[in-house]
C-alpha cells in the first residue's frame, strides 16, 4: 500500500501544482455560484393564480405590492378542486373559510392569505375570527419541482465529472507508456501499485472538484434563499452522491486504464476508448430520462444494474423517495462490479503496459500468459 499511496500522492501533487487545475477549479466555483444565485438575481416578482367559490377576493395586492395576483371565479367546490389538481390555480378560497391547495401551500402565500383574511373579517364584524382552514386535495407536491431540478443538475455534474476524470486516467497511462517512463516506474513498483495509485490520485482530484461544486452550490443557494425550496434530507443526498461518484469513477477509470494500456500513442486514445465512452453516454442518457420518470420501470430496473446504477440511483434519490433497502442493494451490486472490473483491469494493464509499438488487441492480451 505504501507504493500505491506514493503514486497517488505524486498524481495529486503534480496536478494541484499546475495553473490549469487551479484556474479550472476557480472557474468552476464561480460558474456554480452564478447558477445558484441566478434565480435570485434574474427572477421576477412572485406570481400567484388564485380562485374563489362563494367568496370575495382578498386584497392581497395591497399587502404585497411586489407580488402579482390573478383571480378566477369557480361555480362550485368540485370545479375548484379540479382546477387545483390540474395546476390551473395555486389555491382557491371557498366560502371565505377554507383554502384548497394541491399539497402543502407556499409558506409566503399561506401567511399572506391568513393575515389579510383576518384583517378584512375583523374590520367587517369587529370580533375574533378563526383562521382559514387549509385543505389539500392532492398529494404534497411542494418539493417536486425542486427535486426534478436537483436531479437534472446532478446527472449533468456526475456525467461531466466522470467523463473528465476517466479521460485523464487514459491520457496519463498512454503518456507514461509512450514515453517509456512506465518501464522505470515498474522497476521499483508492481503494476497494481502503479495502476491503483493513478486511479486513487486522480479520483481524489475529482472528489476535490465535486466537493467544491456541492459546497459552493449549496452555499450560494442558501445565500440566495433558493435553498428554502429544497426537500428535506439534502445532507444525506450530498453524502450519497459522493459515494456513488467514487463507485462510478472506480468502475470506469479502471476500464479506462486497461483500454489505454493497449496503445502507445495519444492519437489512438479516442479510438480505443470508444466502447467505454459509449457506455458512459448510454448511462447518462438513461439517467437523464430518469429525472422525468424516476419511479418508472426503466429507471427502477436500471438503478440496480452496474454501471448504470452509479448515475441512475443518485438521480432517483434526488427526484423521489427511494427506500433505503433499494439503495443498499444497488450499492452492493455496484461494489461487486467494481471488484470484478479491478481484477480484469489489473490483468490487462499488467500484460499490456510494457508492450509498446502497434495497438494491441484485447483478446490477445487476455490469452497471453
Amino acid at each position: 500500500m505504501n507504493g500505491l499511496m506514493l503514486v497517488a500522492r505524486r498524481e495529486i501533487v503534480t496536478q494541484v501544482r499546475t495553473k490549469a487545475f487551479v484556474i479550472g477549479l476557480l472557474i468552476t466555483a464561480v460558474l456554480v455560484a452564478g447558477v445558484s444565485l441566478a434565480p435570485k438575481v434574474l427572477g421576477g416578482p412572485d406570481s400567484y393564480t388564485l380562485g374563489t367559490v362563494n367568496s370575495q377576493q382578498l386584497p392581497l395586492q395591497a399587502a404585497a405590492p411586489e407580488a402579482k395576483f390573478e383571480w378566477r371565479s369557480f361555480p362550485d367546490e368540485a370545479a375548484a378542486k379540479q382546477a387545483v389538481l390540474d395546476g390551473d390555480v395555486d389555491a382557491v378560497l371557498v366560502n371565505g373559510t377554507k383554502v384548497l391547495t394541491d399539497g402543502e401551500i407556499d409558506d409566503q402565500l399561506g401567511v399572506l392569505m391568513q393575515s389579510v383574511n383576518r384583517e378584512v373579517r375583523l374590520g367587517a364584524v369587529g370580533m375574533s375570527i378563526p383562521p382559514l382552514q387549509m385543505e389539500s386535495v392532492g398529494a404534497d407536491t411542494r418539493y417536486q419541482s425542486a427535486r426534478t431540478g436537483i436531479a437534472v443538475v446532478l446527472v449533468v455534474v456526475l456525467f461531466m465529472m466522470l467523463m473528465g476524470q476517466v479521460m485523464m486516467v487514459a491520457m496519463g497511462v498512454v503518456e507514461e507508456k509512450g514515453s517509456r517512463i512506465v518501464e522505470i516506474l515498474l522497476s521499483t513498483l508492481r503494476p497494481w501499485q502503479l495502476l491503483g495509485g493513478k486511479i486513487v490520485g486522480l479520483g481524489a482530484l475529482g472528489l476535490i472538484n465535486l466537493v467544491t461544486i456541492l459546497v459552493v452550490g449549496l452555499g450560494a443557494a442558501m445565500a440566495s434563499g433558493v435553498a428554502a425550496d429544497f426537500p428535506p434530507g439534502i445532507a444525506g443526498l450530498v453524502a450519497a452522491v459522493l459515494v456513488w461518484f467514487v463507485l462510478g469513477y472506480a468502475f470506469f477509470a479502471t476500464l479506462s486504464a486497461a483500454f489505454a494500456s493497449l496503445v502507445s500513442r495519444q492519437e489512438e486514445v479516442n479510438t480505443v476508448m470508444t466502447p467505454l465512452t459509449m457506455l458512459i453516454m448510454a448511462t447518462y442518457f438513461v439517467a437523464f430520462y430518469a429525472t422525468s420518470d424516476p419511479t418508472g420501470t426503466l429507471a427502477t430496473v436500471m438503478s440496480y444494474v452496474p454501471p448504470f446504477s452509479s448515475m441512475i440511483m443518485p438521480v432517483r434519490m434526488a427526484a423521489t423517495e427511494v427506500p433505503l433497502w433499494q439503495v443498499g442493494a444497488s450499492m452492493a451490486a455496484m461494489a461487486v462490479a467494481v471488484l470484478a472490473v479491478l481484477v480484469f483491469g489489473a490483468k490487462v494493464y499488467e500484460r499490456a503496459v510494457l508492450r509498446t509499438g502497434a495497438r494491441l488487441k484485447l483478446g490477445e492480451v487476455l490469452r497471453a500468459n
